[in-house]
C-alpha cells in the first residue's frame, strides 16, 4: 500500500472493529460529502455493486467536507453557486447534466427546493454517532442526501437531524450531545484531516480492503470488478480511476 494511503489506516480511530478483512471478504470505506451530488450518484452505483457481492461485507464512511471553510450557519445556493460557477449562464448546463446523471439511477434532483447550503459538520458528527451506535450508516447517508436534494432540507439544522436521526435509532438527547461534543467535533476533524493527508483530494472515494482505491462515482460495472480485485485478485495496490469530482 502507498504511504499515504498506509496513513489513512493506521490513523483510523475509534469506533468498530477493523482489523484485517478475511479471504474472500469485503470491507469498504467510503469517502463522501454529504452534499456532494457525485457522492449521491456514486451511493446509488455502489449500491447495486454491492448487491452483488456474494460472501461476508461491511461499510463504513469517512467524513469528507466539500467546502470545509464553510460558515457555521452555511450560506444561500444563490451565493454559493456564484461563488463557485460565477454567472447564471455557467450554473445551468452544470446542474442539467447533474439531473439527467442522476436520472439515471433514479435520483429526482430537485435544485428548485434547495435555498440554502449548509455547513456539513454536524451531520458527519451524526454519521459518526451512527458508527459509535452500530447503526447502518449507509442508510442514514441515504437519508440525509435525499433530505437535502430531493427535499431541501437543512442538513446543518440541528432539529432536522434530530428527526432523520431519530428513523433510524438515534435518540434525540445522543444527537443533541454529539453535536455540540467538542471531543467528538475533533474526532470527525482529525478523519478528514487523514483523508486529505493522505492524497485523497475529491470524493467520492471507496477504500476497497485497505488496499483498491476507486474514485469518482464510477459505473456498476467497474465497482463490481474491482470489488472482484479487491477479495480475490494479486498485486498491489492501485488507484482504478484519477478522475476526481
Amino acid at each position: 500500500m502507498s504511504e499515504l494511503l498506509s496513513h489513512l489506516v493506521r490513523t483510523r480511530g475509534a469506533g468498530p472493529d477493523q482489523g484485517p478483512s478475511p479471504a474472500a471478504a469485503l470491507h469498504v470505506e467510503v469517502i463522501a460529502d454529504l452534499v456532494c451530488p457525485f457522492c449521491y450518484i456514486g451511493k446509488r452505483r455502489f449500491d447495486q455493486a454491492m448487491q452483488a457481492v456474494q460472501g461476508p461485507s461491511d461499510i463504513s464512511w469517512y467524513p469528507y467536507q466539500l467546502n470545509p471553510d464553510m460558515p457555521e450557519e452555511g450560506m444561500s445556493l444563490h451565493d454559493y453557486l456564484s461563488m463557485r460557477f460565477g454567472s447564471p449562464a455557467n450554473v445551468e448546463p452544470v446542474l442539467q447534466q447533474l439531473a439527467a446523471d442522476a436520472c439515471q439511477e433514479d435520483i429526482d434532483f430537485r435544485f428548485d427546493r434547495i435555498e440554502h447550503v449548509p455547513n456539513t459538520l454536524r451531520a458527519h458528527q451524526l454519521m459518526y454517532l451512527a458508527e459509535t451506535q452500530r447503526k447502518d450508516q449507509s442508510a442514514l447517508a441515504e437519508e440525509l442526501m435525499t433530505a437535502f436534494f430531493r427535499r431541501g432540507e437543512d442538513i446543518g439544522n440541528l432539529e432536522i437531524l434530530v428527526e432523520l436521526g431519530g428513523r433510524h435509532g438515534l435518540l434525540p438527547e445522543d444527537i443533541d450531545r454529539v453535536t455540540v461534543d467538542e471531543s467528538v467535533r475533533q474526532i470527525v476533524l482529525s478523519r478528514e484531516a487523514q483523508v486529505r493527508s493522505s492524497g485523497i483530494a475529491g470524493v467520492p472515494g471507496f477504500l476497497l480492503n485497505r488496499r483498491l482505491l476507486v474514485i469518482g462515482a464510477q459505473d456498476t460495472d467497474a465497482l463490481v470488478n474491482a470489488f472482484d480485485r479487491a477479495m480475490f485478485g494479486e498485486g498491489n495496490d492501485a488507484i482504478i480511476s484519477p478522475a476526481l469530482h
